[in-house]
């Protein structure tokens, strides 16, 4: 079983003294600044000047500056940019600043797992990754609660590295919920599985393979569209509330039947089979280096299939739709 750490176990006096640098005022980033600096922590913002983020944290009151600058001061430095962006940042603007007992953190272990980025041997480098959005991060704090997160420690060279990420967790909220413990390559792995097979790819792809097969036997596309994918936020309600049991408990007989003795036709042994391959170039690096190699060459694939996705009749049905539905803009 996964160890948990709670308040109890977690100093937040460790990081009072310490300058935290927040690379990125983005949904996370303006989340972990402004809670951290609720708890009495001493924060910096690195943001490209004239961006909404430089604009946004200037007007939350936070000091802000380049992440070069920012990395001259900060002790804890944490990467809040996406992915794809972390090797330039660190090699154009933070490595230079970096001195020994620093804490370099992430909040998704990509860019250490795939070596893109390879910091220092003198360096702390963890993790802290709250499981929500920032935006409930910033609210669940505001209530005197949080969400769970996990933690993990990559390199621990000053033999503080978990203490010091305990008391971040602290410091943005997490340890009132519970605070997990895992690896860089655990996280990496399972979020990237989850997101490619069933969060994102998975939901999206089973979503339009029902779509287009109502429309093609001759339905309507709108009667599709509800029964598809509108209802499905009902369906992912319950689960995200009670589990898959309290789901089944709570719609009819009939669909808890037809979910028991249909579903595996679906989902069955060849999707399993193809899961389990999407897996392993996940873990033998085969995904990242794909991923890496388009950004570098400008994301031909990426705006491709963007394109393409946005033109699928489900966007266009589901677009009229949403109009009867001014609540859902709310």
């Amino acid at each position: 079983m996964a160890k948990i750490y709670y308040d109890n176990d977690c100093n937040l006096e460790l990081i009072k003294d310490k300058v935290i640098g927040i690379i990125g005022y983005g949904s996370q980033g303006h989340a972990h600044a402004q809670n951290l600096r609720d708890s009495g922590c001493t924060v910096i913002v690195a943001e490209l000047e004239g961006s909404p983020g430089w604009n946004n944290a200037k007007e939350a009151g936070f000091q802000v500056s380049d992440t070069a600058s920012m990395a001259q001061k900060a002790d804890i430095i944490t990467m809040l940019a996406e992915d794809h962006f972390h090797r330039d940042i660190f090699h154009q603007s933070i490595k230079n600043g970096l001195v020994p007992g620093n804490t370099l953190m992430f909040a998704h272990g990509f860019s250490i797992h795939y070596g893109q980025i390879v910091p220092p041997a003198d360096i702390d480098v963890s993790m802290i990754a709250p499981k929500c959005p920032g935006h409930m991060l910033r609210q669940l704090y505001t209530e005197g609660i949080g969400p769970p997160a996990i933690v993990a420690v990559e390199k621990d060279a000053s033999g503080k590295a978990m203490d010091i990420a305990l008391a971040y967790a602290k410091g943005i909220g997490c340890s009132k919920a519970g605070v997990i413990e895992t690896t860089f390559a655990e996280e990496t792995e399972t979020d990237l599985f989850g997101e490619q097979t069933v969060l994102c790819g998975g939901v999206t792809s089973l979503i339009k393979a029902g779509f287009e097969t109502l429309v093609e036997a001759g339905y309507q596309p709108e009667i599709a569209y509800f029964e598809i994918l509108h209802e499905l936020k009902l369906i992912i309600d319950l689960i995200y509330q009670g589990g898959l049991s309290y789901m089944r408990y709570s719609v009819s007989d009939t669909a808890e039947y037809g979910d028991y003795t249909r579903g595996p036709r679906v989902i069955n042994d060849m999707v399993k089979e193809e899961m389990e391959q999407i897996l392993l170039e996940i873990q033998e690096g085969i995904f990242a280096k794909e991923w890496v190699l388009e950004n570098q060459a400008g994301r031909p694939v990426y705006t491709s299939l963007k394109r393409l996705e946005t033109e699928h009749l489900i966007e266009e049905v589901g677009a009229e739709l949403r109009q009867m539905m001014p609540w859902l803009k709310g």
